[in-house]
C-alpha cells in the first residue's frame, strides 16, 4: 500500500514538473486573449485599451512578441468589485471638450484655456474626419479637479493675469502633459531593460537618440524596441505624421531630461544583456574583403538576335531561305572547279 501511494505521488510530480497532462491544460485555461477579455468585462475596445494604460486592467505579455494577455483571475477579481460592470466603465469613461466642459460647468473656450496651461491633463487624443486633434479626457478627474475648492477661482471670474501671459504667448501643454502620461504607461508595460531604453526613445528625435547612443549596435538594438506613436495608421499617411509629431518632444527641457533617462536606462540595458554584434570572424571577413569583392557581380544582358536573322514577316522568312540556298550552291560551285 505504501508503494502505491509512492508511485502515485511520483506520477503527480513528473506531470506537474515537466507541465504535461491535466496540469498544463489547466494553466493554458487560466489565460484568455484581450479581445476576448473585454467582451467578458463589458468594454468596448477603446475603453479595454484605456483600462490597460491607466492600470484598471492588468495584462502579461502572451506567447507571441508585442502581444498581451489577461489572467482569468484578473477578470474574476474586476467582476467581484462592487457595482461591476458600471464602475469599471465609469474610470475609464474619456470625454472631449464640449462634454469636459458640461461636466466642469464652464464654456469650452475656458476649458481649453485650463487644458492648455496643463491643469488639465488629456488622457488619449484621435484625430478627426478633418486631420484635427481631439483631446480626450478622463471624466472622474474633471470631476474631481472641479470639486476641489482651491480652482474655484479658474472656473469663474477672470483669469489670472499672471496665466492671461502665458496664454498669449502660445503656451499648449497639452501634448506634452499627454506624452508624460503614455511614457508611464509604456514603462509600466516593459518588462525588459531594452524596452524601458526604447520606450523613453520613443519620445525623442532619431538624431537626439544617436547623440545620446553612439555605438550603432546599441542603436540598432534599441530602434527594435521603440513604439510606434498610437492610432495604428500607414506611417506615411498624414494622420500617422500628425501622430508622430504629437509623440516626439519639442521643448529643450523635455528633451534634456529624456535624453538623461535614455543614456542612464541604455548603461542599465547594457549591464543586463550587451546588444548583439557579429562575431569577430564575420568583422575580420568584412574588413578584409575589398569593397569592388562584397559588390554584386551583374550579368551582361544576353544578346538580342541581329534583325536580319529574325523572319518576323513571311516575306522575310523566303529571302532567307534563298539566301541560304545560294549561298549553298556558289559552296558547291567552288568545290567542283576545284577538283583535279
Amino acid at each position: 500500500m505504501s508503494g502505491q501511494r509512492t508511485t502515485t505521488t511520483q506520477r503527480t510530480v513528473t506531470a506537474f514538473d515537466t507541465g504535461v497532462g491535466p496540469v498544463a491544460a489547466a494553466k493554458d485555461d487560466s489565460w484568455v486573449t484581450t479581445g476576448r477579455a473585454a467582451r467578458e468585462l463589458g468594454l468596448r475596445r477603446t475603453e479595454f485599451d484605456l483600462a490597460v494604460r491607466l492600470g484598471r486592467v492588468r495584462t502579461d505579455p502572451g506567447r507571441v512578441p508585442g502581444e498581451r494577455r489577461v489572467a482569468r483571475a484578473e477578470i474574476e477579481r474586476l467582476r467581484a468589485c462592487p457595482d461591476f460592470p458600471e464602475a469599471l466603465r465609469r474610470s475609464v469613461h474619456a470625454v472631449g471638450t464640449a462634454e469636459g466642459a458640461e461636466v466642469l460647468g464652464v464654456a469650452k473656450s475656458r476649458f481649453t484655456r485650463l487644458a492648455r496651461l496643463g491643469l488639465l491633463v488629456p488622457v488619449a487624443f484621435h484625430l478627426n474626419r478633418y486631420r484635427a486633434v481631439v483631446w480626450l479626457y478622463l471624466a472622474d478627474e474633471l470631476r474631481l479637479f472641479g470639486d476641489d475648492g482651491k480652482h474655484a477661482a479658474l472656473l469663474t471670474g477672470r483669469t489670472p493675469e499672471g496665466l492671461r501671459g502665458l496664454l498669449d504667448s502660445g503656451i499648449d501643454l497639452r501634448p506634452r502633459n499627454w506624452r508624460g502620461r503614455h511614457l508611464g504607461f509604456l514603462l509600466r508595460e516593459a518588462e525588459d531593460p531594452w524596452a524601458r531604453a526604447g520606450a523613453v526613445a520613443s519620445f525623442l528625435d532619431p538624431l537626439h537618440v544617436a547623440r545620446e547612443v553612439r555605438d550603432p549596435y546599441d542603436r540598432s538594438h534599441l530602434n527594435t524596441f521603440r513604439r510606434r506613436p498610437p492610432g495604428g495608421a500607414n506611417p506615411d499617411s498624414p494622420g500617422a505624421r500628425i501622430a508622430a509629431d504629437l509623440t516626439t518632444a519639442r521643448d529643450d527641457d523635455e528633451i534634456a531630461w529624456l535624453r538623461a533617462d535614455l543614456a542612464r536606462l541604455v548603461d542599465e540595458a547594457r549591464a543586463h544583456r550587451p546588444a548583439p554584434r557579429p562575431s569577430a570572424s564575420c568583422r575580420a571577413t568584412s574588413a578584409s574583403e575589398p569593397l569592388a569583392s562584397r559588390r554584386p557581380v551583374l550579368a551582361p544582358p544576353p544578346a538580342r538576335p541581329a534583325a536580319s536573322a529574325r523572319p518576323d514577316t513571311p516575306a522575310a522568312a523566303d529571302r532567307a531561305r534563298r539566301r541560304g540556298l545560294l549561298a549553298r550552291w556558289r559552296h558547291r560551285t567552288a568545290r567542283t572547279a576545284t577538283r583535279p
